[in-house]
């Protein structure tokens, strides 16, 4: 479909369009994880503007009405979508600039997973004779692994000793420890599998995000850990925080979890405001009155 010839006249977005950019976003190989986040904004829009022509009041408006029901920094991550979109269709005069937010200089301790919870995250599983998702916890948790790339931890990694990932258009190699082979293997031999990936749901399918989470909600009472710190991705935190405390190597750290870009890495290992009061205290440059 040729998108010029399409909108030429009313102007208006309808479902050919969004099926045309979604093609568009394949063939540039962005990640599924990516392209589903686009349409889902792009189609969130479409069902905001019921038909309407696209105007620049309408983007403010819609601007307006994101800003009521999501954070800034969700807001902007819409905005991205769209804008995206518009320039695609040939639109970029109705773009909407972002919002401004300031820099954030410390984690929220109410959302990062500390190393004391996730320890009592992996025993209650395994209370719970939920030896998968302990070792599924503690695979991420041990390499930084993303969850999305779980299914690339098969048999055969296990046995040779690493990983290679093909992420994003990048491929890179992940190292497994010793002690995690030495579980995994033990884990397959139970199993009764010789290939294929490691972690799978009864199907035989690998798991996926949703079966992670799900379980590992469900483990957050028990643990004593508030629900609110408890997803797969937080592992991924923990591991960036863990071991950058030990080596300070942003670099190599990027390298590690696939960052392109070191900056994405910064937020990765961003201190809590509990920790930088420590350091402060820790510097003794209060005078006793």
């Amino acid at each position: 479909m040729d998108r010029k010839a399409d909108i030429q006249g009313t102007q208006t977005i309808n479902k050919g369009q969004i099926n045309s950019y979604k093609d568009y976003l394949y063939q540039e190989e962005k990640s599924i994880n990516t392209i589903k986040k686009y349409i889902h904004d792009i189609s969130s829009f479409y069902s905001f503007l019921k038909g309407e022509p696209i105007t620049k009041e309408v983007l403010l408006k819609w601007k307006e009405y994101l800003l009521t029901v999501f954070a800034p920094s969700s807001v902007n991550s819409m905005l991205v979508s769209i804008n995206n979109f518009l320039n695609w269709i040939g639109w970029s005069q109705y773009k909407v600039k972002l919002l401004k937010i300031q820099k954030k200089i410390f984690a929220d301790s109410e959302k990062e997973l500390t190393k004391e919870e996730y320890i009592r995250l992996v025993q209650t599983a395994q209370k719970e004779k939920n030896e998968r998702l302990s070792l599924v916890m503690q695979t991420i948790c041990s390499t930084g692994i993303r969850v999305s790339e779980l299914r690339y931890i098969t048999i055969e990694a296990v046995r040779v000793g690493h990983v290679k990932v093909n992420s994003k258009g990048k491929i890179r190699v992940i190292l497994l420890p010793d002690k995690l082979r030495h579980m995994l293997r033990k884990f397959c031999k139970k199993q009764g599998r010789i290939t294929g990936a490691v972690f799978c749901t009864r199907n035989g399918k690998p798991l996926d995000r949703s079966n992670i989470w799900k379980d590992m909600k469900a483990l957050c009472e028990k643990a004593g850990v508030e629900s609110g710190k408890v997803f797969p991705h937080n592992l991924r935190h923990l591991f960036a925080r863990t071991y950058y405390k030990m080596e300070k190597d942003l670099s190599r750290l990027a390298d590690l979890l696939g960052h392109t870009s070191v900056n994405t890495t910064k937020i990765y290992t961003m201190e809590t405001g509990i920790e930088h009061i420590k350091q402060i205290n820790h510097m003794k440059l209060l005078l006793t009155l």
